[in-house]
């Protein structure tokens, strides 16, 4: 949940890119101030077979977001005959937060897209104002200065997404022992050539213990 503009609780998110896919993990605690409101917040969102979302922030705000982004992209796909770049995804939402702006107060949205397309896999994260910018590994929430010492110490922009799975587990996880504001449990989904896939509860067990 937000705080207020350019403070978010309650939240962890991280994506990386790899040599062959994009990772993406979120906690699924959500609060509103010391209440801790759900444990199983659902905070990443496949659009596409090649294409996601995390959010950080108003729930209302971040999914209705996430609905006119899969609106946009089934419209894309149709049209073309191809999956939307990530590129053009995340312009897409860059102008929706960006619009707001002008008409009143920013969106309380913090976001993350992901994906693969024709030109590889990408990452981009966009603030609440609409800015947008390209990323290796990035990290949104109030767990994000946590995951970021692990992020830094051991992220490698040339590692497969097996490589680097154990870390980015082991990055949300920290997040969520260490902020009072993230925890409960987490989802981590993996964008490669052949699609979209959320690893299972067994997986996630697996590589916390590695």
């Amino acid at each position: 949940m937000k705080n207020s503009i350019g403070e978010y609780r309650g939240t962890t998110t991280i994506a990386a890119v790899c040599s062959d896919g994009v990772i993406l993990a979120t906690d699924t605690r959500a609060t509103m101030g010391s209440y801790v409101v759900s444990k199983k917040a659902k905070k990443v969102y496949r659009i596409t077979d090649r294409l996601a979302m995390t959010i950080a922030g108003g729930v209302a705000v971040a999914q209705r977001v996430v609905d006119i982004l899969k609106v946009n992209a089934q419209l894309f796909e149709f049209e073309k005959s191809r999956s939307i770049p990530v590129s053009a995804a995340a312009r897409l939402v860059s102008n929706v937060l960006f619009s707001n702006r002008e008409v009143g107060m920013p969106l309380p949205l913090q976001a993350i897209i992901g994906g693969f397309d024709e030109t590889g896999p990408h990452v981009y994260n966009l603030d609440p104002f609409g800015s947008l910018t390209e990323e290796k590994m990035v990290s949104t929430g109030s767990g994000s200065p946590i995951a970021y010492g692990v992020l830094e110490d051991r992220y490698k922009q040339d590692s497969s997404v097996k490589e680097m799975l154990p870390i980015v587990v082991r990055a949300v996880d920290s997040a969520m022992k260490r902020d009072v504001a993230s925890g409960d449990s987490f989802d981590v989904a993996v964008i490669m050539d052949d699609g979209f896939r959320e690893l299972s509860d067994e997986e996630k067990l697996g590589l916390v213990s590695l």
